[in-house]
């Protein structure tokens, strides 16, 4: 025994147990300085606090795991960590939000499916198994203890055929996973090799792009607009260009740079050669394309610029600065408007007819800066249950009677306050009567959808972006949005959403300014895109689709046959 107290490891034991107190003194002594957890801190970082020390457990580098090895998450895959926490604090929808630069549809799909066989791989159904014995509830009337009929305690059987879940009877299965050659389970090679929904596949790339110097880069202004007859029209400065698609052809319109104006705003009438100008000063010029001849002038159609025109057969509606929206018919020699309407209180920057139900049934929909949009119904029809029968949208412009000037038209039939910014982007669905969709500024960044015969709001997208233009496509139930200041690293690009789901299906790029001007083409193939940097950009965005089928050639077809 004294030999091993004056061994090495003797000595190493007895230094040991002399040096504890006093390593034990100095790891629990920095604790004392740490302040208590009710006092709150300024920074909530752990680790940081001002009440630790150097010799304080958060800085020591070295950690005493004992007898046991813990491992730490230090080096784990910080990436997949991230994905895989719940995010529970609120956060800024269209800051949370972000719009690629590229279609997401097919990218979507293929998450969808990698998150359910992850989730099927990880985390896969617990088998079945025979369920432990409940206790019955005890009832009411006690039950008097009666002598069992079975006197054996045990009972002995094989495993029963309709239970193949059994251990013993499983592996008997040849379909059974212990036998399977694929790395993954049964579910998931079902979902692999299911097949998958076919995905419209969409260009990204425009099949041509022309130059358009002194395109302004105003938010408040429609320079772009396409006609019924495939004639382009362009304000660019203070002159109008035309440029023809089946010949590519460009001719000058007009130019106002003799009267010192400028061009705000070009409207081509639903069907036929007609354009409306307007201008910043206010003036209002009807032109007629087919002979480049102006054939009518408003001088002082507004006090300040126009800029949106919106066509009602041959009605010409018209909203400006002034805060005020002009209704007039250009078949009347006339400089008065028949109908003034005012809704807003400040710019008026988007105005849209629905067109639907003909010219005397027809409804408008306007868009100010002041956030809100108002919907107008020039017969003066009330809405339905009266003025002030739903919450936060007003029948009456403040100020007005209710009574007296509702039948006039000079009351908006409805009023929507959901926007918190400028609304210019005004879109009529052409597929459903009554749908209309708005889109709102840089503040706002929301697409709603309203129905305009109940005044309510169907549903709405965050988007990220400022929301410039809205169109809806003539041959399937989407629309298309153009984008401008954004929160979020994609801006400037042009965006295709499935209506109703609002699903992406393509994400358009190759602006540097924001897209201001949209416009379709009027077989509703093609969208042409105008913005800041000077450039038109034509997308074929919805193709004409191809019939596979052969055609049956008849034999009562004899024309074929003659040479």
């Amino acid at each position: 025994m004294s030999g091993l107290k004056n061994s090495p490891f003797g000595k190493r034991l007895r230094g040991t147990d002399e040096d504890s107190p006093r390593k034990n003194r100095s790891r629990f002594h920095p604790v004392f300085p740490v302040p208590s957890a009710s006092t709150p801190s300024l920074d909530s970082r752990q680790g940081t606090s001002e009440g630790a020390t150097p010799d304080s457990p958060e800085r020591n580098a070295h950690r005493d795991y004992g007898d046991r090895f813990v491992p730490s998450r230090d080096a784990g895959d910080m990436r997949t960590t991230f994905h895989l926490m719940e995010d529970g604090t609120p956060t800024t929808p269209s800051k949370n939000r972000i719009i690629p630069t590229e279609s997401d549809a097919i990218k979507e799909q293929a998450n969808t499916i990698f998150t359910s066989i992850l989730h099927t791989e990880v985390t896969p159904a617990s088998p079945q198994r025979s369920g432990s014995p409940v206790r019955q509830p005890a009832s009411s009337t006690s039950v008097l203890p009666s002598t069992p009929t079975r006197r054996r305690l045990f009972a002995y059987n094989s495993p029963s055929r309709s239970n193949p879940a059994t251990p013993s009877r499983r592996l008997d299965m040849p379909t059974d996973e212990a036998y399977s050659m694929s790395p993954v389970r049964a579910e998931s090679r079902h979902l692999l090799e299911s097949p998958r929904r076919q995905l419209r596949s969409v260009c990204k790339t425009p099949y041509r792009v022309l130059d358009a110097p002194e395109l302004a880069d105003d938010f408040y202004l429609n320079l772009v607009d396409w006609s019924s007859t495939n004639v382009l029209g362009v304000g660019l400065g203070s002159c109008v260009y035309l440029w023809t698609a089946h010949t590519a052809q460009v001719s000058k319109l007009c130019d106002l740079s003799p009267f010192n104006d400028t061009i705000s705003s070009v409207s081509w009438v639903q069907k036929g050669t007609t354009l409306a100008v307007g201008t910043l000063s206010g003036r209002l010029h009807i032109y007629d394309a087919s002979t480049l001849q102006l054939t009518r002038t408003y001088e002082r159609a507004h006090t300040q610029r126009i800029g949106a025109l919106s066509w009602n057969s041959h009605i010409l509606s018209s909203g400006s600065r002034d805060r005020m929206v002009h209704h007039r018919d250009v078949r009347e020699a006339g400089s008065r408007p028949f109908k003034r309407c005012q809704g807003h209180r400040q710019e008026v920057c988007g105005l849209r007819w629905s067109g639907d139900g003909g010219p005397q049934a027809a409804t408008l929909a306007s868009g100010g800066n002041d956030n809100k949009v108002c919907i107008w119904d020039l017969r003066g029809s009330k809405r339905p249950g009266g003025l002030a029968t739903t919450p936060g949208r007003v029948g009456n412009v403040p100020g007005s009677s209710t009574g007296g000037n509702s039948d006039d038209g000079d009351a908006p039939l409805w009023k929507f306050h959901e926007h918190t910014a400028a609304v210019k982007a005004l879109a009529w669905d052409p597929h459903v009567s009554g749908i209309l969709a708005t889109g709102g500024g840089t503040a706002d960044k929301h697409i709603r959808f309203w129905n305009v015969q109940t005044g309510t709001m169907l549903s709405e997208l965050d988007t990220g972006s400022q929301v410039c233009n809205l169109i809806w496509s003539l041959t399937s139930h989407e629309i298309v949005s153009t984008h401008g200041f954004s929160s979020t690293t994609a801006q400037n690009q042009i965006c295709i959403w499935k209506y109703p789901s609002l699903d992406m299906v393509a994400s358009l790029t190759g602006h540097t300014h924001r897209v201001l001007y949209l416009a379709m083409s009027p077989e509703g193939e093609t969208i042409v895109t105008g913005a800041g940097d000077e450039t038109l950009r034509f997308w074929n965005t919805f193709p004409k689709k191809e019939n596979h089928q052969a055609r049956q050639e008849s034999r009562l077809d004899y024309g074929r046959l003659i040479r």
